[in-house]
Formats: structure tokens, sequence, C-alpha cells
């Protein structure tokens, strides 16, 4: 497998994500001491921050050395990155509920828009068990079985947007179920 990130050629192709990670998380604990500065006889559950930290650790794990690396080397690497990346972060941070945070922090006004949105039809058909499933797994086929796979690997932009596609519907997918 051909690393789509090997022609950077030095160890910077590691720096974007993981300052992404850092300001995920970073944005995440704002959130959160927000939280309970608003409301502190609720707060926010140190469990849920837990989670998402442990998400996002588990993120670093599959997009940083020494699995990303390993994962354009070797299949069990590749799969093991996918794993991490589509199935356990997505469920870590499901489980730190990243949405009812932000609705706790959003001015009023701001918070009945994002509900708004939560509950249209378009995302209700999104949410939909059927619908996630198909997202989640059915893009593995796809991948898989059509001359995608060797694109994103050619592709450095296609391989991050593949990355954020297996994060993003596996966070759907965990949601649904859990």
């Amino acid at each position: 497998m051909r690393d789509p990130g090997h022609d950077a050629g030095s160890s910077l192709q590691w720096l974007l994500p993981a300052l992404v990670l850092l300001a995920v998380a970073g944005a995440y604990l704002l959130l959160v001491r927000r939280a309970r500065r608003r409301n502190p006889a609720q707060g926010w559950s140190r469990w849920r921050t837990g989670w998402f930290l442990a998400g996002t650790v588990l993120l670093a794990v599959a997009l940083l050395p020494p699995v990303a690396p390993f994962a354009h080397e070797d299949f069990r690497g590749h799969m093991a990155q996918h794993m991490l990346i589509g199935m356990y972060a997505p469920l870590a941070f499901v489980l730190a509920a990243p949405v009812t945070l932000l609705l706790r922090t959003l001015p009023a006004a701001r918070g009945r828009q994002l509900t708004a949105v939560l509950r249209s039809p378009p995302a209700r058909l999104i949410a939909h068990p059927a619908v996630a499933l198909v997202l989640s797994t059915g893009s593995l086929a796809v991948l898989y079985f059509t001359p995608l796979y060797n694109t994103t690997m050619g592709n450095l932009a296609a391989h991050w947007l593949l990355h954020a596609h297996f994060l993003l519907s596996g966070c759907l997918f965990a949601y649904v179920i859990a």
C-alpha cells in the first residue's frame, strides 16, 4: 500500500492531525468549563468528559505514528486503524454526549435553532437505523469493491475525507444503536 502522506517526507505530515485533535479536545473542555460555570449544581459528568478524551486518544492512536504508517504497510494495521476510527472512537464520542453539552452551553435561541435542525425530516432520515447502517457498513463495500480504494490511497485529501466519513458514520451508527 502506498502512504499518501509519505510524499511530504517529514514528520510534519503528522502535525496537522495532532493539532486538530488537540483543538477539538480543548474546545470540548472549554464547553465543559462553561457548562459547570452556568449551572454548578448540575455541572457536567466527569465520565462524559473522560469518554470524550478517550475517543480523542483512540483517534490519535489511529491517525498518528506508529499505527498510521503501519496501516499503510500492512493490512492488519489498516484494519486496526479503521476499527479505531470507525468503531471504538465513535462509541466513546457518543458516550461523551457532545451535542448535549453544546445545547447546555449555547444561548437559548441558538439551542432552539440547533434542536430544530436535529429534529428536521432530513436529520431524522439520516438518523434512521437502516440509513446509519448503510452509511457505516455499506461504505466499506463501496470502498473495497470499486476503484475508490486506490484513489484514496493515492490522494491525501481523499484519504483524510475517507477517515472523516468513517468517523462520522461510526458516530451516527453508535448514536442510533446506543
